[in-house]
């Protein structure tokens, strides 16, 4: 048997499988596509590929599934990823150019993804940690309070009010604000901390107390901000599958509901040298999540992703479409944080 043709029956076994739910035979297979091969060639083709581990047959019926190994096959093989239409492009860019802050364009991302798959989407925060420093501003709102605003490359904004313990004059804060962007910006945040330390050498004996205050309240906000967090969105879209699963839906939804192995997954993606990473089955290494397959890729500057974007659904989804809504939302989630 070919190599290229017993991988063409793979795929045409996968596609039907993933439109109908039905176990494929191969009199569908005949029906439906051209294989430009005899029915008992087929037939032996599929045995071939049972043997392998790549399909299986569920119950007595003559039909076959695709195994995880076999959905595997398939998504390694691919040789190009369905593209989304003009339309589909113009929502997105459209929705996505609304949003107002970092936690909108979250949010809506997370809940596009959602529609456009028909799955669960999840987001991850672009922690301060990856994230660089675009702007600090200080802005007095009272003789002895200070608003200390942090602005990151992703949009992300934190304020704190300081309370002082005498009133500074307009000069110390004007320069305390230049020397404090001179410093921060395009600087990676944990970087900051060393040269934030170096600060209040800078400034006069009496002006110290207050560069001290603003750079540890600047040290404790990323300390703070440092813990990873992720959205879900389209939870219910698991229901109207439920029939994908040979269990009930419970563990599947406790597993989501376990940020740390969503999050520890998501780390272990972002080392896979594909885009669009996939994890089919039982290689998410969780049992709640051995009959779902999660589909990601990284969001923000190129070659530098600040975090990661996917959708989890059932191992029989459209393999894909699933990774060109997950790749195209991920892009417009970029330029939207970099513009």
């Amino acid at each position: 048997m070919s190599e290229d043709r017993r991988l063409e029956v793979l795929r045409a076994i996968v596609e039907d499988y993933v439109q109908t739910r039905e176990p494929v035979g191969s009199r569908m297979l005949v029906e439906r596509h051209a294989l430009g091969v005899s029915p008992a060639t087929i037939r032996n083709d599929m045995a071939a590929l049972e043997e392998g581990g790549f399909i299986a047959q569920p119950h007595t019926s003559a039909g076959r599934v695709p195994t995880d190994k076999g959905y595997r096959l398939f998504v390694d093989r691919l040789s190009t990823v369905k593209p989304l239409s003009s339309p589909e492009k113009r929502a997105i860019q459209a929705f996505l150019d609304e949003a107002v802050d970092l936690d909108d364009v979250v949010d809506r991302s997370v809940r596009l993804l959602a529609q456009l798959t028909q799955q669960v989407a999840v987001v991850q925060y672009p922690s301060l940690r990856r994230s660089a420093m675009r702007h600090l501003e200080l802005v007095q709102v009272g003789e002895r309070r200070l608003l200390v605003v942090i602005i990151t490359d992703t949009g992300r904004v934190e304020q704190r009010t300081l309370e002082l313990a005498g009133v500074p004059t307009d000069d110390v804060v004007a320069e305390l604000r230049a020397r404090l962007n001179a410093l921060a910006v395009g600087q990676r945040l944990p970087q900051l901390v060393p040269l934030l330390d170096t600060l209040p050498q800078a400034f006069a004996p009496d002006a110290q107390p207050l560069v001290r205050s603003v750079t540890e309240i600047v040290e404790e906000t990323l300390a703070e901000e440092s813990e990873e967090r992720i959205v879900l969105a389209g939870t219910a879209n698991l229901a109207r599958g439920s029939s994908d699963f040979s269990h009930s839906l419970g563990p599947v939804l406790e597993a989501l509901e376990e940020q740390v192995v969503l999050l520890r997954l998501l780390t272990e993606m972002a080392e896979d040298a594909a885009s669009v990473a996939v994890r089919i089955g039982h290689e998410t290494q969780h049992e709640g999540l051995a009959e779902t397959s999660f589909v990601t890729t990284g969001y923000g500057a190129e070659g530098n992703a600040l975090a990661r974007i996917g959708s989890i659904g059932p191992t029989r989804m459209d393999y894909p479409a699933t990774m060109a809504s997950v790749r195209a939302v991920a892009r417009y989630l970029s330029r939207v944080l970099a513009g």
